[in-house]
């Protein structure tokens, strides 16, 4: 029985989601993609605020297709942009200036992806990558952090919903504590020993009223151990996607963004 001082989960993560379990087993879902005005607008803006050239990449969705499809999609498109011919990318992209970055599951991509490139770094040439940027990126695990605990009923992201996520998106038979989810788990830390000789920078952002604040806290750490060259940019307030969702806030964002490219950009010249 629980206590009267126990968190209560007041809601169904499925409808936090808006999914369906149909009988057959099959989802039915409402999900925003790459190409969705919410993240279109965000993306125009940071390209005009930036003034850089934003490749915004559409990836297959869990759990039709569970992880790693969306890291192999996001190789892709860094294969794609190496060898594109569309002619306004060889005419205006700097491709010795590069930059991987994602937003919530998209920061866990661009993570993931972050660590496969590095590896595979003198293969992606003429692309030439500087750093990662991981704006509120998704990282979980099984045992509740504190900033999870404390948020347990976050109207935006509440842990079941995150719970649930990872359900269906990590392996089959996989729990919560695989490196996808939990880069401190299985192989996750050794990774980050190719990411740190590449000496690419990584900036981590978020805040404290995202429910994942300390697990990406725990990130920053576990890369400073490994030696990786890693800043970071908590606030207070605010919420997951308070960025995405509200486009006067990643104002505010844009600038931590342009002076973390500036002087990364500079460190390697």
């Amino acid at each position: 029985m629980s206590s009267s001082s126990d968190p209560i989960i007041v809601d169904d993560p499925y409808k936090r989601l808006e999914i369906t379990l149909n009988p057959d087993g099959s989802l039915t879902r409402n999900a925003n993609s790459a190409a969705s005005t919410i993240f279109h607008v965000f993306c125009s803006n940071m390209a005009l605020e930036l003034q850089a050239i934003i490749v915004s990449v559409d990836y297959r969705l869990a759990p039709e297709h569970r992880l790693p499809a969306a890291y192999d999609d996001a190789m892709e498109a860094l294969h794609w942009i190496k060898t594109t011919q569309e002619e306004w990318l060889k005419r205006y992209a700097d491709f010795a200036t590069c930059f991987l970055m994602g937003t919530s599951s998209g920061g866990n991509m661009a993570y993931q992806a972050g660590l496969r490139a590095a590896k595979e770094a003198d293969d992606l040439k003429p692309l030439k990558i500087q750093g990662l940027i991981l704006h509120q990126p998704f990282f979980g695990g099984y045992e509740k952090v504190e900033s999870e605990l404390r948020l347990v009923n976050d109207p935006i992201l509440a842990p079941g919903v995150s719970d649930l996520l990872w359900e269906l998106a990590l392996p089959i038979g996989a729990d919560s504590d695989h490196e996808y989810c939990n880069p401190a788990a299985g192989e996750g830390p050794k990774h980050l020993e190719k990411l740190a000789s590449v000496g690419w920078r990584v900036l981590v952002t978020g805040c404290d009223g995202d429910p994942l604040i300390d697990r990406q806290v725990g990130v920053v750490k576990l890369m400073e151990e490994k030696g990786v060259k890693v800043v970071s940019h908590f606030s207070a307030g605010d919420h997951h996607g308070v960025d995405i969702m509200k486009p006067a806030k990643a104002k505010g964002l844009f600038l931590v963004l342009k002076d973390f490219i500036s002087s990364a950009s500079a460190a390697t010249l």
